[in-house]
């Protein structure tokens, strides 16, 4: 993470769906959106083949795994370079301050 600090989790994850499992490379981020009251987490998958078969340019809900927790996220459209969008509210898949500085 020491190169791009604003990122909350980098690294390996796993997405999950019926029966298919996928290792995938992520990078996520979030904020607390003071308007609902929630904690939205977002991020990119590394385009990888195995991703875009599975997802097949539509949106799909998944369980996002990483080392730190899991939570249900939505992969939605790819970008140019392959990249599907994932997005989720509540507990992220990655650890977070609870505490103020």
């Amino acid at each position: 993470m020491a190169d791009h600090d604003e990122d909350d989790y980098r690294g390996p994850a796993t997405i999950r769906a019926a029966d298919r499992e996928i290792p995938v490379e992520v990078v996520l981020r979030g904020h607390f959106q003071p308007i609902d009251g929630r904690f939205h987490w977002y991020g990119r998958l590394a385009a990888q083949r195995s991703v875009d078969e599975f997802a097949a340019h539509c949106k799909k809900d998944v369980v996002l795994r990483t080392p730190s927790g899991e939570a249900i996220g939505t992969l939605s459209d790819p970008d140019p370079w392959g990249r599907y969008r994932i997005t989720g509210t509540g507990r992220p898949p990655f650890p977070i301050p609870t505490e103020l500085a």
